[in-house]
């Protein structure tokens, strides 16, 4: 293809090939998958020439590096570009260590076998963003590098310009107050326990904001929903518990609260140990499909877990304990 002059060359061939994300040409070129006039150029940032002949191979996707397992998957919306789950809690999202297999992408390696065209020259899902292990929710994933471009552009810009949308519902210890506000502090990882995040000052770490509502508020706890405005690790119980309003169930954050569950009902009390996770559901997730412009939003309801934490305590508080 001819490419206009005075320009680098990843960007010439992000203009050629829209299809492909800049990060994986700037890949290719340093492969030497890129030729111009005839001549490999392993330089992404080579001036291109008026004129100049441009000449890209893409090599076919390699096998993807976890294994497929066939996991039955809750499957909200599907197509060629995308696939929305509905994460059950205790599925891990990614291989990692101690958790190579039995995860998300394992599953959808399976499930979408041969139509997985390649995610950075693998054929693999293509990962834009993670819920924990004990999180459960809609996640979307991508099905090939143009939608993984598309996808992943619209999570960095945090629906600032766009219609993303990304609201959980959580249960916390106490009522936060006021009832509704925003939550503005930065994140990090923790000096001192490294599995965990903690708030630090706003030169140490990255910016995050978190919007909150209170919906329901009980004897001991309350029913919050939160609205992301950035996507950091942990966000969402990192900025309630440093509130002083950590999630119910929350082994990391909510450590110091946990003999407060004895001053919880029996009801209440048993339907806590039965969660056995962080109290935190991803029920909203919206975004502009990747390659139709169209926009998208689901909604997933409170689990059978957490409907059952919800209820138990919805009936504390309108018992005659709590006149």
């Amino acid at each position: 293809m001819v490419a206009e002059g005075g320009v680098r060359l990843d960007r010439a061939l992000v203009a050629l090939f829209p299809d492909l994300s800049r990060a994986r040409l700037q890949d290719l070129i340093r492969e030497g998958q890129v030729r111009r006039d005839g001549t490999p150029v392993r330089d992404p940032a080579a001036k291109v020439g008026a004129g100049a002949q441009l000449a890209l191979t893409v090599p076919q996707p390699k096998a993807a590096e976890p294994v497929a397992e066939a996991v039955d998957l809750p499957i909200v919306y599907e197509d060629d570009d995308l696939i929305v789950i509905d994460k059950p809690a205790g599925l891990v999202v990614h291989p990692a260590p101690g958790h190579e297999s039995g995860t998300l992408v394992n599953a959808l390696i399976a499930h979408c076998g041969a139509s997985l065209s390649g995610i950075g020259g693998v054929r693999r899902p293509g990962i834009v963003h993670r819920l924990d292990k004990d999180t459960s929710g809609l996640i979307v994933v991508a099905k090939n590098d143009a939608a993984h471009q598309g996808l992943t552009s619209q999570f960095a810009d945090h629906g600032r310009t766009g219609p993303l949308e990304r609201a959980y519902a959580a249960v916390v210890w106490g009522l936060p107050q006021p009832r509704t506000g925003t939550i503005r502090a930065s994140l990090a990882r923790s000096r001192y326990h490294r599995e965990k995040i903690a708030v630090v000052s706003d030169e140490a770490g990255r910016h995050a904001v978190t919007h909150y509502a209170v919906a329901e508020a009980y004897a001991e706890a309350a029913l919050v929903r939160c609205q992301l405005e950035t996507g950091r690790t942990h966000q969402i119980r990192v900025h309630l518990a440093h509130r002083g309003h950590p999630l119910l169930g929350d082994g990391v954050y909510g450590g110091a609260f946990r003999t407060k569950a004895a001053r919880l009902l029996p009801d209440a009390r048993d339907a806590l140990t039965a969660l056995g996770r962080q109290a935190l559901h991803a029920e909203l997730l919206g975004f502009s499909h990747p390659r139709t412009g169209q926009t998208l939003r689901f909604e997933s309801r409170l689990p059978p877990d957490l409907t059952a934490l919800v209820t138990a305590l919805r009936a504390e508080a309108e018992g005659p304990a709590c006149l």
